[in-house]
């Protein structure tokens, strides 16, 4: 079977054209398809690096947190307890005279594990020039002492008193 020079040349493009095809289809196709895998894989693990990052600079922080707030308790005289520290202090700010009453008690602190002393006290007639250079001392204090709840009341005898009620709470080693 003899064809003609324009079939030859029909059936020679027609091989080139599949020829082109399966090298496009079974080799090109699939190195671009890997690539842009290879580079999905690299930004997602770039994306993952940073937060990485900003999770260790997070991590970072917290630790040294840590390791100033174990300084601080070990800089606590031995003996501590939370309740003479702040009868103490309301000795120094000149309200002890002004306390109706102080009630300690301890519990645990489910996140942590870690014991927590507790002080609810009760001031009657105290102003506010005098409340606050006590709070002051409380909050600053470098025992490691914060007072987690506040209540201030107006007395009804004069507008300048004032009664409240401070829970302070502290953690214990």
């Amino acid at each position: 079977m003899k064809l003609s020079k324009r079939e030859q040349f029909a059936v020679a493009l027609a091989a080139v054209v599949m020829i082109a095809f399966a090298v496009i289809r079974l080799g090109v196709f699939p190195m671009i398809e890997k690539h842009r895998l290879t580079q999905r894989g690299v930004e997602a693990r770039a994306e993952a690096l940073k937060e990485i990052n900003v999770l260790k600079a997070q991590y970072d922080e917290l630790r040294q947190k840590a390791r100033m707030s174990e300084g601080r308790f070990a800089r606590r005289e031995s003996g501590f307890t939370l309740f003479s520290f702040l009868d103490r202090l309301a000795g120094e700010a000149g309200i002890k005279d002004h306390i109706t009453y102080m009630k300690p008690s301890r519990s645990e602190d489910k996140d942590t594990g870690f014991r927590i002393s507790l002080v609810e006290m009760k001031l009657q007639d105290v102003n506010m020039e005098q409340l606050m250079p006590y709070l002051h001392m409380v909050e600053t204090s470098e025992n490691v002492v914060f007072i987690r709840r506040m209540s201030i009341t107006r007395t009804g005898r004069d507008e300048a008193f004032i009664d409240a009620v401070l829970q302070v709470e502290t953690y214990e080693i």
